[in-house]
């Protein structure tokens, strides 16, 4: 007789949606921490044995098997800081990135109970720097665009398309964030992240001021 609407409905009650496509899953922390009384943004320049060596990034990686996104930010941050569990305060969880290859949750915490020059960061951090959180709220990122085109193969089956090679595929504008520090690079999706947050804040001062 075939499937049921209630078999359906039944399948999709206890299916989990997820997007569609082949995107990894990651978790990173934004991390405060108080520097001469003065709340700061902690950042990491990556190591030179791991991939993006000499990028600026929040502490953060790929989700295991079974953990959610706010165990994965936490470990990560205990590892890669060589901190323990009691230094990190969460404060909450902001907005995340998605695109056509990575899911990329953010968290804020405060990183407490140790000095920045007292952190002794793993070997896959080659430095740490911090930024004071005024600084992101007196100085917005720079965005510059970049062009994203489809590149067809040469059996794309363009017969099946309405105008075929005609067809009007659209042309995506990627938006990419540079901040114009003078010691460090910070761009990309740490930058992304960095403004967002920033935004989230300004958002509720503007609403309380109202």
């Amino acid at each position: 007789d075939g499937i049921m609407l209630e078999d359906i409905k039944k399948i999709l009650a206890e299916h989990k949606p997820e997007p569609i496509g082949e995107q990894r899953y990651f978790s990173v922390l934004l991390p405060l921490i108080r520097v001469d009384g003065a709340l700061h943004v902690l950042y990491e320049v990556r190591g030179e044995h791991i991939s993006q060596p000499g990028d600026t990034s929040f502490p953060g990686g790929a989700v295991e098997p079974g953990e959610s996104f706010e165990e994965t930010a936490i470990r990560e941050t205990m590892e890669e800081l060589n901190i323990k569990r009691d230094n990190i305060n969460i404060l909450g969880e902001m907005d995340y990135i998605m695109n056509e290859r990575a899911i990329i949750h953010c968290y804020v915490g405060e990183i407490v109970g140790v000095d920045k020059d007292d952190i002794r960061f793993n070997k896959e951090v080659q430095e740490i720097f911090t930024v004071p959180l005024q600084y992101f709220m007196d100085n917005r990122p720079t965005y510059y665009s970049s062009t994203v085109r489809l590149e067809h193969p040469d059996d794309f089956p363009f017969e099946l398309i309405p105008n075929g090679r005609d067809y009007k595929f659209r042309i995506g504008v990627h938006s990419v964030p540079f901040y114009h520090l003078e010691t460090h690079r910070l761009w990309g999706f740490t930058a992304n992240l960095t403004d967002r947050f920033v935004s989230i804040l300004e958002q509720n001062e503007n609403q309380n001021a109202e």
